[in-house]
């Protein structure tokens, strides 16, 4: 009888938001065509069913104004991204302006007046209607912070409240669905009180993608999982913990969407016979072979690196990390997106973001799982709302019951961190 309350309670969880099942928002960037050989990746290569949301990354701005970041985006990349419509009639696709290296600045002399944000709002409106796209996502790193002064706060929410005035006005004159607004947040604490008011936020955003990932790595001197789903004793950063934080300053449930890379933060160890979490590191891994930077590997390239690694598991954080010699590398996988996956699904947020399409195996041709082996993952809990076990080779069965209660969790922080780090267990190859 438990189980058939805990089924029907699924059922109902899976159909919220007006019938529909969960968002599964994926990044597509502008950069991957110009990796060698398999890693290169366009429109073309993608699956307009995989995703709920398609966002292009990234736009630029120049005079105010947004503006395509170059040529070849606006003639070949735009068009080819938004076809994808035509054979998914459900898929929304989002412009993305901003970025890490974007940096500040631009966006801080658009913010200052009036003026610039009508004349941003403007061409925003022009440009997703010249290209088809249904929406904007505003990834500002981040506002008050990176030379950014403070006052960039209260702006940058004056954009968002600009904006989606503009974009209501525009579909009552044009007749044409509202154009869509979403912005990429941190999920780090400290910027998260510096940058944004959460509650507006919440109110006025169609969706909000937590970045709740890089929380470690090699700018660290000790290792640590790049987006592990649980806190580590003595370190709160994680996954849920930066959903929950967002929940808990009123931004609603339903429009949170938890971020999941699909790459690995990578260390080269002091010692190679200390090689578990918190182990002395003294700079970043080697670059991999298709990305080229190092500290950093995606997906397919971990699982090159893993053919010759040892593979661990963190039981309390459900990711694994491995180590070849003095390289370290903590990543996701199939089991711990499927994980984070139903997390998601018991904690009610809105959906998933993978950031990004083409550091998974996109083509099944390094990891020996198929195409997109993590995003299907997601697309099979949260899309599908498939309550069956995975039957594709080699997919994760887990369940709700598997993740930790919320006791637990307490329990699992108020440990040393000398006895949970006894529970990091080695994986058989």
């Amino acid at each position: 009888m438990g189980k058939l309350f805990l089924w029907v309670g699924l059922v109902l969880l899976l159909n919220h938001h007006n019938g529909a099942a969960y968002k599964l928002v994926c990044y597509f960037t502008n950069w991957a065509h110009s990796r060698p050989g398999p890693a290169s990746f366009l429109p073309h290569d993608l699956d307009p069913f995989l995703c709920t949301h398609l966002i292009f990354a990234f736009a630029s701005m120049d005079n105010n104004r947004i503006v395509a970041s170059n040529l070849q985006d606006e003639t070949i990349l735009y068009p080819e991204f938004n076809q994808l419509k035509g054979r998914n009639t459900e898929l929304k696709t989002l412009l993305s302006v901003g970025g890490w290296n974007f940096g500040t600045s631009r966006f801080t002399v658009m913010l200052s007046t009036p003026a610039n944000r009508g004349k941003f709002i403007a061409s925003v409106i022009s440009l997703l209607r010249t290209h088809d796209f249904d929406g904007l996502d505003l990834f500002f790193l981040y506002p008050g912070l990176r030379g950014s002064p403070m006052h960039d706060r209260w702006t940058f929410l004056s954009l968002i409240e600009e904006l989606l005035f503009a974009f209501k006005n525009e579909s009552q004159v044009t007749k044409r669905p509202r154009l869509l607004l979403s912005a990429a947040v941190s999920g780090v604490p400290h910027i998260v009180q510096t940058s944004y008011d959460v509650y507006r936020m919440g109110q006025l955003l169609d969706f909000i993608n937590v970045l709740s990932y890089d929380l470690h790595g090699s700018w660290e001197k000790f290792t640590g999982h790049n987006s592990p789903l649980f806190s580590f004793p003595g370190d709160p950063k994680s996954s849920a913990y930066a959903m929950k934080y967002w929940r808990k300053l009123s931004a609603p449930a339903e429009k949170l969407i938890m971020g999941l890379p699909t790459y690995g933060r990578t260390f080269h160890l002091l010692r190679a016979s200390q090689n578990g979490l918190h182990a002395a590191a003294v700079g970043p891994g080697a670059s991999g072979k298709y990305t080229k930077q190092a500290g950093f590997l995606a997906y397919y390239e971990v699982c090159s690196f893993l053919q010759n690694a040892k593979k661990y598991w963190i039981d309390y954080q459900y990711v694994p990390y491995a180590c070849q010699g003095k390289e370290w590398v903590g990543y996701d996988n199939a089991t711990s997106f499927s994980y984070k996956g139903k997390f998601i699904m018991r904690e009610h947020f809105g959906g998933a973001m993978v950031w990004t399409l083409d550091m998974d195996d996109v083509r099944g041709a390094f990891c020996g799982t198929g195409p997109f082996p993590l995003v299907h993952t997601l697309k099979d809990l949260l899309v599908k709302a498939d309550l069956t076990p995975f039957t594709i080779t080699n997919r994760p069965k887990c369940s709700l019951e598997d993740l930790p209660t919320k006791r637990y969790e307490t329990l699992l922080l108020s440990l040393g961190p000398t006895l949970a780090d006894k529970r990091a267990t080695l994986m058989k190859k």
